[in-house]
Formats: C-alpha cells, sequence, structure tokens
C-alpha cells in the first residue's frame, strides 16, 4: 500500500489526509523523503552547467517538497498531540534532521554555486525579489557555516546535531512534567472559585479519568485559580509545582540541558567569528546588536519596576487587613491584583467571562478581519488531527486565498503556549499554492467555552500570525508570510491585538453566553479602562525573562544557568513577588530551538511598533480606515521577508517609532 504521506494527496486544497495517516507511517515515509531530498541536493550542486538563478536557486526553492510534506504533518502532531511514539520519533527525527542540514550547508560545491551567482549578481537581471532571496540564501550558507572547512566544519556538524537533540529533549521533559502534576480539590477547597473555573476544573479531572475537579499546569487553569482562590495554602502549592516544571531532579530535568546548550551556541558563534551567540544572533535582526537590545529594556523596566514596587505595597495592605502578616508571596500577587481589580475598576472577571464565548471571539476576529482585508471565511468540513480542530476556507471576492485551521483547547497531549504555523506557505513558484495555516492555542474546555480577557487577545494575537501567513503575496515560499526578522514578526500578532480593544467589535460579539445580550457599556467602559491594570506586573515578569535570556548569550556561557539568572534578577532588583515569566528550566522559547534564543526581547521590539502602527490609524479615520488597512496589508501583511524589515516600515508609516507611544500604551509614561 502507498504511504498516505508520500502520495499526492486528493483531499480539499490539499490538506494532510490526516484521517488516513497512522504513527507507523511517519518513519518510512521520513527515511524515504529525506533521501529524496538528498539527492535532490546533490543534483543542484554537482550540476555540470553553469550556476544559474534557475538551476542553483529556484532549484534549492522546489527541492525537498516530500520531506516538507511529512513534516509539516509530524511536527503538528508532535506539538498539539504528543504521545510516545512520536516523542520517540521526534527524538529520532532532529539530529537526523540537524546532520542533513549541516550536509546541505557543508556542500562546497553547492555553496560555491551559489557564492559565484552572488559575484555576479549584478549582471544576471534580477528582480528586486529574486535578489533578495539569492542575498538571503548566501547569508543563510554562511551563518550556518558553509565557508567552514576542516576541524571546524566537523565541529559545527557535531554541534548542531547536539543542539538538535537538547531542543527536543527540552521540550519533552516540559511536557512530561505538566503532565504528571495535578492537585485534587475537594468540594470544599473549591469555594470562592467562579464558575468557569470549577466547570474548567472538573473537566480536567475527567480527561485525567478521575471523579472531581483537578488543578492542572495548564496556563488557562492555574492563572485563574491563582486569581481566585482564598485558599492561600493551596495557592502555593500549585504555584510552586508551577514554577518547579523542569526543575524536579531526575530525567525531566532541564537544568542541565540548559548549560550545555549556552555553552554549544558560544562555540558555534566562535567558530563563525563572532564574539557571542547575541552578537551572532542579532546581527540580521532589526535590533542589530546586544547593546540597542539592553538599552529598549532598560528604558522600559526602570517605569514597570516603579509601578509594580508602588502596586505591591497596595497589595500587602490589602494581605495584611485579611489577618496575614509578613512578604507578599508570588502565590499571592494574583489573588490580590484581582481583587484590587475589581475594587478600583468595579470589574469582576467571573462576571466579564460569560461575555467572552470562544466561538464569539472567533467570530470578531473573522469579522475585523473582513472589514479590514475582505475576506471571507467558509467552514471546512475535513478531517483534522484532533476531534477540537476546526477549519475554514479564506476567500477573497469569491477565490481561494487560504485554508485556516484552529486548535483551541488545552490537553494533555499538547505543549503548553500559543502558537501559529503554517502547513504549507504562500507561493507563486513553481505554482500557485494557498496557504495551510494553523492556530493552536491551551484555553480551558466549558460548555460553552468562555475565555478570560488575556485569553482572548491572545485569540487575537495569533490570529494576527495567521493574517500575516495567509495574506502573503510573494513568487517564493522560502521568503512568504512570517519568514521575517524575529523582532518584526510579532508585529502582526501584536497589532492585532489592538482590534480587540476597539468598542464597537466589543459591543456587537461579547454577548452573554446565557442571555445573548450585548455586553453592558458600563462594563464595556470598565474593561478599556482597567486595559493597563496591573501592566507593572506584566511587563516586570516580561522584561525580566528577556533581559536574562540576553545575559545567558551576550558573554561567557554560564557554566550554572540558575545561578546566572540569580545574579541577573539581583543586579536589576526584581521584586520579590514577581517571578519571571519564563525562568530558564521553563524557558521554552530559547532552549526548545534557536527561534527566540538570545531574541525574546523581539516582542517589545514589535510592541514599539505597533503601538505606533495602530496610532497610525487613529490618527486617519480609525481603526478600520480603509486606507490604513491597504497600506498595511500593501507594505508588511504581503510582502513576507521580501524586503528589508525596516524599509517595510518606513513604507508604512513614513518614519521608525520611538518608545513614547508603547509606554503610553502600557499605561506607564510619566
Amino acid at each position: 500500500m502507498t504511504n498516505p504521506l508520500l502520495a499526492d494527496w486528493q483531499t480539499p486544497f490539499n490538506i494532510a489526509p490526516f484521517d488516513q495517516v497512522t504513527d507507523a507511517d511517519f518513519e518510512p515515509a521520513f527515511g524515504v523523503a529525506l533521501a529524496e531530498a538528498r539527492a535532490e541536493i546533490t543534483a543542484i550542486a554537482d550540476n555540470p552547467g553553469p550556476p544559474t538563478f534557475a538551476n542553483v536557486i529556484e532549484a534549492l526553492e522546489t527541492s525537498g517538497k516530500a520531506l516538507d510534506k511529512v513534516l509539516s504533518v509530524f511536527f503538528s502532531l508532535a506539538g498539539a498531540d504528543s504521545n510516545p511514539k512520536r516523542q520517540e520519533l521526534q527524538r529520532a527525527f532532529s539530529p537526523r534532521l540537524a546532520a542533513y542540514s549541516s550536509e546541505v550547508h557543508g556542500n562546497k560545491a553547492l555553496f560555491g554555486r551559489i557564492d559565484a551567482l552572488w559575484q555576479a549578481r549584478d549582471t544576471l537581471g534580477l528582480t528586486p525579489e529574486q535578489d533578495r532571496l539569492l542575498y538571503l540564501t548566501r547569508r543563510g550558507f554562511v551563518r550556518a557555516g558553509a565557508a567552514l572547512t576542516g576541524e571546524q566544519d566537523k565541529r559545527m556538524r557535531e554541534i548542531m546535531a547536539r543542539l538538535a537533540e537538547l531542543g527536543t529533549a527540552f521540550t519533552q521533559n516540559l511536557l512530561a512534567d505538566e503532565a504528571a502534576w495535578h492537585m485534587e480539590l475537594t468540594d470544599d477547597d473549591l469555594q470562592g472559585l467562579p464558575d468557569f473555573v470549577v466547570s474548567a476544573a472538573r473537566a480536567a479531572g475527567q480527561e485525567k479519568g478521575l471523579q472531581g475537579p483537578v488543578i492542572t499546569l495548564s496556563r488557562s487553569l492555574i492563572v485563574p485559580f491563582l486569581q481566585f482562590s482564598p485558599r492561600r495554602d493551596l495557592r502555593e502549592i500549585a504555584f510552586n509545582a508551577w514554577a518547579a516544571r523542569g526543575a524536579n531532579e531526575g530525567e525531566t530535568d532541564n537544568r542541565g540541558i540548559a548549560a550545555e546548550t549556552l555553552a554549544l551556541r558560544k562555540e558555534r558563534a566562535q567558530l563563525l567569528g563572532y564574539d557571542s551567540f547575541a552578537d551572532f544572533k542579532l546581527e540580521t535582526e532589526m535590533a542589530k546588536t546586544p547593546e540597542a537590545v539592553r538599552k529598549l529594556l532598560l528604558d522600559v523596566w526602570t517605569p514597570a519596576k516603579a509601578r509594580a514596587e508602588a502596586d505591591a505595597e497596595v497589595l500587602t495592605e490589602m494581605m495584611q487587613a485579611d489577618g496575614i502578616n509578613g512578604d507578599l508571596e508570588p502565590w499571592d500577587w494574583r489573588y490580590y491584583a484581582e481583587k484590587r481589580r475589581k475594587a478600583e475598576h468595579d470589574l469582576d472577571e467571573a462576571a466579564l467571562k460569560p461575555y467572552l464565548q470562544l466561538d464569539r471571539m472567533i467570530e470578531a476576529a473573522f469579522a475585523c478581519a473582513t472589514r479590514l482585508f475582505g475576506l471571507e471565511f467558509k467552514p471546512l468540513d475535513v478531517p483534522l488531527y484532533h476531534p477540537d480542530c476546526r477549519a475554514w476556507e479564506v476567500m477573497r471576492d469569491g477565490a481561494h486565498v487560504a485554508v485556516f485551521i484552529g486548535d483551541y483547547f488545552a490537553r494533555a497531549s499538547k505543549r503548553s503556549g500559543a502558537w501559529c504555523s503554517a502547513m504549507r506557505g504562500q507561493a507563486k513558484f513553481p505554482e500557485v499554492q494557498g496557504p495551510v495555516v494553523i492556530n493552536v492555542c491551551n484555553f480551558a474546555k466549558g460548555d460553552p467555552a468562555l475565555l478570560s480577557y488575556d485569553d482572548a487577545r491572545t485569540l487575537f494575537h495569533e490570529f494576527g500570525h495567521a493574517l500575516h501567513q495567509m495574506l502573503s503575496n510573494v513568487t517564493y515560499e522560502s521568503i512568504s508570510g512570517t519568514n521575517v526578522a524575529r523582532d518584526f514578526v510579532e508585529l502582526p500578532s501584536q497589532l492585532y491585538e489592538h482590534w480587540l480593544e476597539v468598542p464597537e467589535v466589543l459591543a456587537e460579539f461579547a454577548t452573554h453566553v446565557e442571555t445573548g445580550a450585548a455586553m453592558p457599556r458600563d462594563m464595556l467602559d470598565k474593561v478599556l479602562g482597567a486595559a493597563t491594570f496591573d501592566m507593572g506586573f506584566q511587563t516586570v515578569e516580561y522584561v525580566a525573562s528577556a533581559l536574562v535570556d540576553l545575559a545567558f548569550h551576550e558573554g561567557a556561557a554560564p557554566a550554572d544557568p540558575m545561578a546566572e539568572q540569580a545574579a541577573v534578577l539581583a543586579d536589576i532588583g526584581m521584586p520579590h513577588a514577581i517571578t519571571m515569566r519564563h525562568a530558564t528550566p521553563q524557558f521554552a522559547h530559547v532552549f526548545s530551538g534557536d527561534g527566540y534564543s538570545s531574541g525574546y526581547y523581539s516582542y517589545m521590539w514589535s510592541e514599539v511598533m505597533d503601538a505606533d502602527a495602530f496610532a497610525a490609524f487613529e490618527e486617519a479615520g480609525g481603526a478600520f480606515d480603509a486606507d490604513k488597512a491597504r497600506a498595511l496589508e500593501a507594505n508588511i501583511l504581503s510582502t513576507g521577508g521580501s524586503r528589508d524589515a525596516e524599509e517595510l516600515y518606513l513604507a508604512f508609516r513614513g518614519r521608525l517609532p520611538g518608545i513614547e507611544a508603547l509606554l503610553k500604551g502600557r499605561g506607564l509614561a510619566a
């Protein structure tokens, strides 16, 4: 029988045939596809004819398509619906893929042909996009070690293979710790918890095959528990379990993995001629240097810390009024901040949540895209990889644009967090293909599912990434969609969050789960008025994480990352009752792969732009100004990596932004 992963997919829009694929198909399909990709690379490198853009760069663009198909299915499942077999395969595939990448980038004949084209680029008659693709291809080879020889070349290959193993192990250890822990609750323990938390806890218990409610380490469950539970003893137990992920000794401890990863990254950077991994990584980003990143973070840290310390004094007084002496602790902050928010803004999240139904917020995200970009969303009835998933065809003016898949609920088989990925990117070469885009979230299940305001913002954030993929309009897939600088990639996603805060959007789509009534105007005003509430806390926990990430990669690799983390936090004066958003053993952004390593700052770098970009709409005709929407699509959402990020932003806004809009948006301006 033909392996379904290698067959031509006779499915609507060539969506993967998830209902035909079994775990037994992955290993043989991977082996065949990898061998085919190797043969294609050899043919390009050994072509006896003179190098041309077509027989080198465009040939590279079309190579490895079978491997891409296999891996798009596999990694979607490995992240969103893992099991022991898939974890075993991931551990096996990662070093083989790293070795293959090293072979490609270490192929001297291939690099010689690429470099020859680069040297002759002015005579090739390339389009601007082709010139950009040639530049990025050569740069990628150089940064991967293509110019290394002898022992240095051999060592680079060993480093990349080991880093792949370590990244996979880090992810799987974190998933194992999150799946292994839960806290059973009695009826007495549920006192004070709003109905939506009780419902989510009961659903989590059922998923684990238990009779009663449980608290798990899913963010969508543990955070509201920390917000609402009056049981300080249980909050402490839950918080400490959450904070201990990846640092529980034994086989799933990530601290040694972090140390080895940092040492190998430092060695990798030095092999390529850089003083540090941060210098290497930031060279291709908008920030360019560690100094520029540190300046941004510290400029925000100072007012954020001052706000957080003032807030801590208020929360401590509230705690003492409850008869609890001593210091405000990390497991106290969210509880007393929620009480304060209710008191000062008369905003009760338990009362707010019935207005934030998941289905209505999906409708809201779609409706904004319709008004801004003319997109239409039609439900698709196709087999997907999990019953919780749903799919839509995205169209414009009756023509197919993309397929969008949403996978919204938390489960033990899914890694934590939220992300957007493309199973297939947009392209026009060698033929026109529409993207297949997935948003994965970890919302608590319910009937119907209700979101916190932060959850709703996450939904809009990830859909902003999806729009960046779906509206891409370039020729070559490798520079389409979100294939842009890391500190630019968050601009579309963070910018789209602003439309959730548009009063007319909430007025239309924030409707009560039982009555269908629109959110009352006074509640809407309170939601918008409380938008910057507790922003000192949120900013401090984020910036602290970004500064630790930068410190890890800027100088010598720390032998003890936990000691380095403690030293950085002490140096910046981290408030006692706030912890890093992602402590080192859980910092998947940084240690599951290279994506955000030395780059966690990028959310804030992008926020500087997104605050300024939304201000452009407000300065024009409002949030749905048609001219600004067209300019946003033309200069940012449709262009992928076909032009430099700074050039793209200048084309949209006419100037680069300062930090003022960010501080104002976070309520931290003096």
